[in-house]
């Protein structure tokens, strides 16, 4: 898996899908497996490891949500099974910061050819997203050790008991 990091703008609807019709066809060019997600609801490069795991694993195994493995990679990393709810994890319209997933074979020449999609730039999670999505409380967080990267991976986890 790698992944490429920068911001976007994206204007409106019709230059939304134009970006992800560009992703789409890197994926394709590359044989490789691409998603995007808003960075602000990554909780790091483990979070979308773990969906990713999770993702081919329940493929694997037939139990999947989605036909498309990006889309349950998306389901996986929002810890949702409904698409619809997972989808808050893509890309909107505005200037945004951006992570994509590329897994495959061929995933460093792909990562060139996303980086040319993407401008450089900070990305970086958002707390309080991250706690408000994932419904991870104050009192959840008092009660444990672990960080909140740690309670997002649960929540990812989780995901498969609720199949």
């Amino acid at each position: 898996m790698k992944t490429v990091t920068g911001r976007v703008t994206i204007d409106g609807d019709d230059d939304l899908q134009s970006f992800l019709d560009s992703l789409r066809r890197v994926g394709t060019d590359h044989d490789v497996l691409v998603q995007a997600f808003d960075a602000r609801y990554i909780a790091g490069s483990a979070h979308l490891e773990s969906a990713l795991a999770h993702a081919k694993r329940s493929m694997e195994r037939g139990e999947n949500v989605a036909d498309d493995l990006a889309v349950e990679v998306l389901c996986y990393a929002a810890g949702r099974r409904q698409i619809d709810r997972a989808m808050e994890l893509g890309l909107g319209t505005g200037e945004q910061s951006v992570i994509v997933l590329i897994d495959g074979e061929r995933e460093a020449a792909a990562a060139e050819g996303v980086a040319e999609l993407v401008s450089a730039g900070s990305v970086a999670p958002s707390e309080e997203r991250l706690t408000d999505f994932f419904g991870i409380t104050r009192a959840e967080r008092a009660a444990t050790t672990g960080t909140l990267t740690d309670l997002v991976l649960e929540r990812v986890a989780l995901l498969d008991v609720e199949k």
